[in-house]
């Protein structure tokens, strides 16, 4: 007779070997935990630098294609720097203008040559902001954030009102329109006004109307918050010349790019020809007298001369430096919008003649710097 198979008794882990195969699990997610941590710290540390990068390079990006267009007057050059003039120019400017001059009357003569005849201008907002407003326009430059600068850019618009993807004209805005009828040309040679009746030169025939430009003012600044009062996130800021409740002025400005701290804004002055002359205005033009130097004595030659001039509360730029600006260094030093644990920033940032940090914060930054030339200046200052 066949003998049962012997059944053997059951058994599983003993609870050693249960808590051994349970820390080990543990200690395996924790590590699984760790690396996803870190992980995500990584990309949030990349997308904060990538981020800062992006936001630095859109600002100049943004500064240098404005400024490129600064002293554009649809083919009208100012006679200071008309070459071609022989006697003593006119229409030269008599003092740096009010940047936020609304045009609530006409503007006079002179406003219009100062204007015109200054394509950039700056000054500073020093490191304890003025209190309760500016000196310069106040009710536009709100919050500003200490230790920056102001940008003003000048220029005719670079499209005429209805071509292609330009905007059709507009009644009451301000235009400008450039005399070409050489045998009707009238001193100045332009008119910038916003009534249409006004505008009436003509073109190269002396027959049909000369085109028309819209009138362009940038003023750039930094404010010390983004959307809410106190939310401590510099940005950059814009207000453009426009109707504003029915006045010609400098609209409420608008955020572009936040994250941006510091902004410094510094001239390149033409005062010297290649003759070595100091740049003079107020004499009949002058040319030099040797093969070797082709500019007039008394014009400059389109290239910055000596160092670059930062307009300061100390010691504000002058007319005759602004009229010669050539070229614009900007300086824009961008912060992260959020902190890094375990960060400090003891870095100094030199932004030409001035220099800031260390912030000794948590934040991370990184200084982007551009030149820009104003060509429409400086090239028809140069001569062959």
């Amino acid at each position: 007779m066949k003998q049962p198979a012997r059944q053997l008794p059951q058994s599983g882990f003993t609870l050693v070997e249960l808590m051994v195969s349970m820390a080990i699990g543990l200690l395996i997610v924790l590590a699984l935990i760790t690396l996803l941590i870190n992980v995500n710290r990584n990309n949030s540390e990349m997308s904060k630098a990538n981020r800062v990068i992006e936001n630095g390079r859109f600002a100049l990006q943004l500064l240098q294609a404005d400024i490129s267009h600064a002293g554009y007057w649809g083919g009208h050059v100012p006679q200071f720097d008309d070459l071609t003039a022989s006697a003593a120019p006119t229409g030269v400017p008599t003092a740096v203008p009010d940047p936020c001059l609304p045009y609530t009357t006409p503007w006079t003569a002179a406003d219009k040559t100062n204007l015109i005849g200054i394509a950039v201008q700056g000054y500073e907002i020093p490191a304890v902001v003025p209190s309760p407003t500016l000196l310069v326009c106040a009710n536009r430059v709100t919050s500003p954030q200490a230790s920056t600068d102001v940008l003003f850019v000048r220029h005719a618009e670079n499209c005429v009102p209805g071509v292609g993807d330009c905007p059709s004209f507009t009644a009451g805005e301000l235009y400008f329109q450039a005399a070409r009828c050489g045998t009707a040309t009238p001193s100045p040679a332009y008119v910038l006004d916003s009534d249409a009746t006004l505008l009436v030169l003509q073109n190269r025939d002396c027959t049909t109307t000369a085109e028309l430009r819209k009138f362009v003012s940038s003023l750039y600044y930094i404010r010390d918050y983004a959307v809410t009062a106190g939310d401590g996130i510099p940005t950059l800021m814009r207000s453009q010349f426009g109707l504003s409740g029915g006045v010609l002025q400098h609209k409420a400005a608008d955020a572009l790019i936040e994250g941006i701290e510091g902004f410094r804004v510094e001239f390149g002055i033409d005062n010297v020809s290649d003759s070595g002359a100091a740049v003079d205005f107020t004499t009949a033009i002058s040319w030099a007298d040797t093969a070797n130097l082709t500019s007039p004595r008394n014009r400059g030659d389109g290239t910055p001369d000596g160092n670059y001039v930062r307009c300061t509360t100390a010691v504000p730029c002058t007319t005759a430096q602004l009229m010669n600006a050539v070229a614009v260094k900007l300086y824009v030093l961008v912060r992260s919008e959020k902190t890094t644990p375990g960060y400090k920033d003891t870095k100094k940032y030199e932004m030409g003649s001035t220099t800031l940090g260390p912030f000794d914060d948590a934040y991370k930054r990184h200084l982007f710097t551009q030149t820009v030339r104003l060509t429409n200046i400086s090239a028809r200052r140069e001569t062959p």
